[in-house]
């Protein structure tokens, strides 16, 4: 069973990525996973991964993969999410922070321009 804080971390990070649903799509659209491809396909024919929020064990991850591709979108972020970084294009959360996540979404918005 999920804990409810996960649950609650979930529901505040789910909306940021699905708010750039719009010419994309969905992978998967469930109670705690929720996965975006981009519209576009590779040289190869195979969906291109855009992002994904997931509950895990102990934490929320968000996978973002333009600041993996786009490196400079992280250029300003604070230390504090910084340290919420795993690799190079994941986020883990496990607690609300409003502060936090407002800053954060700031990052989604300015991937969801760029994409991948």
């Amino acid at each position: 069973m999920k804990n409810d804080e996960l649950i609650a971390v979930f529901a505040a990070l789910k909306p940021m990525l699905a708010k750039h649903a719009k010419g994309r799509t969905v992978v998967h659209d469930t109670d705690d996973q929720y996965y975006l491809n981009e519209a576009a396909l590779d040289a190869k024919g195979k969906p291109v991964y855009f992002g994904m929020v997931k509950i895990g064990s102990g934490k929320v991850a968000f996978h973002l993969m333009p600041v993996y591709t786009h490196p400079e979108l992280l250029a300003d972020i604070s230390p504090e999410l910084k340290k919420r970084m795993q690799g190079k294009s994941c986020f883990n959360f496990s607690k609300l922070d409003p502060a936090l996540f407002k800053e954060f979404e700031g990052v989604v918005k300015a991937s969801a321009k760029i994409g991948v």
